[in-house]
């Protein structure tokens, strides 16, 4: 898979609530849902693993049901919501596996990791479970109750911020903590 394609996928999905935005101001919704199955489509292809390969086929039926239920509208704005439920989902089910989401990604860099390490790892993910209920809950607040403008500067900006924020503080706590 060619790196220019994966930036092009990772690129679509970032700008995905400025999209949906402007489409919704200039067309039917019913157009964009070609947009954001082309969007998902790009993903899946882009996406090695079989985690990023479950996020996108949940998201896609949840958005699908959304639709069908309360309309394409809604259906397109709860997309950020379904990707947040289902990472909550990944994460949380990680924490009764043998190893965390997070201790797989830290041991890519370090493969022997010391039980602290370890504890650490498990102690991260859950701060990602809290963080992507929190995301999620305000997501569908903005959903069902914003406006289009709140929506978009919610999950197309504020949400990507709080989530540079937490890398950022979590970097920041394991340099401490790797020191002690």
């Amino acid at each position: 898979m060619s790196m220019v394609f994966k930036i092009g996928a990772l690129v679509l999905t970032l700008a995905y609530p400025f999209i949906v935005y402007w489409g919704l101001q200039s067309f039917n919704a019913a157009l964009l849902l070609p947009l954001l199955a082309i969007i998902l489509a790009l993903r899946w292809v882009a996406g090695e693993q079989s985690t990023d390969r479950k996020v996108i086929f949940a998201s896609a039926v949840g958005v699908a049901l959304i639709a069908i239920i309360w309309g394409i509208q809604q259906g397109l704005k709860f997309y950020p919501v379904l990707v947040n439920f289902s990472m909550l989902v990944i994460f949380g089910s990680s924490l009764y596996a043998r190893q965390t989401v997070v201790e797989k990604l830290a041991r890519i860099k370090e493969p022997d990791l010391p039980p602290e390490a370890i504890a650490y790892t498990r102690n991260v993910t859950r701060v990602w479970c809290a963080f992507f209920v929190l995301n999620g809950t305000i997501s569908a607040g903005t959903a069902i109750w914003g406006s289009e403008e709140t929506w978009m500067l919610y999950n197309g900006f504020i949400a990507y911020i709080l989530i540079g924020f937490l890398m950022a503080a979590e970097w920041i706590v394991r340099q401490r903590v790797r020191r002690n």
